[in-house]
Order: C-alpha cells, then sequence, then structure tokens
C-alpha cells in the first residue's frame, strides 16, 4: 500500500506490529531517512468509561545541516491523538481540517523554526 501527500509517496514496509506500519520514502537509503510511520492503540474501556482510541503519524527525515557541529540530523514531526469513544465522524474531520489549517499558519512556522511560541 502506498501514501501520498505533497507529490511526495510512502510505500509500506514490513509492519513491526498489528498496529505499527512503517512507510519509506523515495529518499529513503541505509543512511539517509525519508519515513512516515503510522500506529494506533485500541481503546481500553471499563465500566464506567467507553476508552479513547490513540493514534500516531511520525515522520522521520534526514536533512544536511549548515551552522551546525554535524553535517546531518534527523527532522522529526510526531502527531499523536486521542479520540474518545463514541466521537463522530464529523467531529473528528473538523479537528482534521483545523489541525491542518494550524499546521500552516505563521505561528506554528515559527515555533518549528525559531522556538518561538506567539503570544
Amino acid at each position: 500500500m502506498t501514501i501520498t501527500f505533497n507529490s511526495k509517496t510512502y510505500t509500506a514496509d514490513a509492519a513491526t506490529s498489528a498496529n505499527s506500519i512503517p512507510y519509506l520514502g523515495a529518499a529513503n537509503t541505509i543512511s539517509v531517512k525519508d519515513r512516515l510511520e503510522l500506529s494506533r492503540v485500541p481503546p481500553k474501556g471499563n465500566s464506567v468509561y467507553s476508552g479513547n482510541a490513540r493514534a500516531r503519524s511520525k515522520l522521520t527525515r534526514t536533512n544536511t545541516l549548515t551552522g551546525a557541529k554535524t553535517t546531518s540530523g534527523d527532522m522529526i514531526v510526531d502527531l499523536s491523538a486521542s479520540i474518545p469513544v463514541g466521537t463522530s465522524d464529523a467531529a473528528v474531520d473538523a479537528v482534521c481540517a483545523d489541525l491542518g489549517a494550524l499546521v500552516v499558519t505563521t505561528a506554528f512556522k515559527d515555533l518549528l523554526k525559531k522556538q518561538q511560541i506567539s503570544h
């Protein structure tokens, strides 16, 4: 199976478990990482609460560095979600749309680029 976004295609590698699958991008080699990992944790309810389903998406890419003590380093963006059992599809779609809109804002980019938190 493949996942494509922003003109980049990631192809499923061997699953590390029933709940986690790594995907490799075109730039991935033994020494350069271009990797997307999708994982999940099924809800664990109890007698009074139905539980939360958890999901994680981790993107790792090796980058050439300038002005640093090493010539390369891994950039990792790790997003996780915890969704209560019973949440509507529309509510999940809305939070995904909001997160997508947040990621492209100057405030989010300044946080990543400059470690600057907007007030």
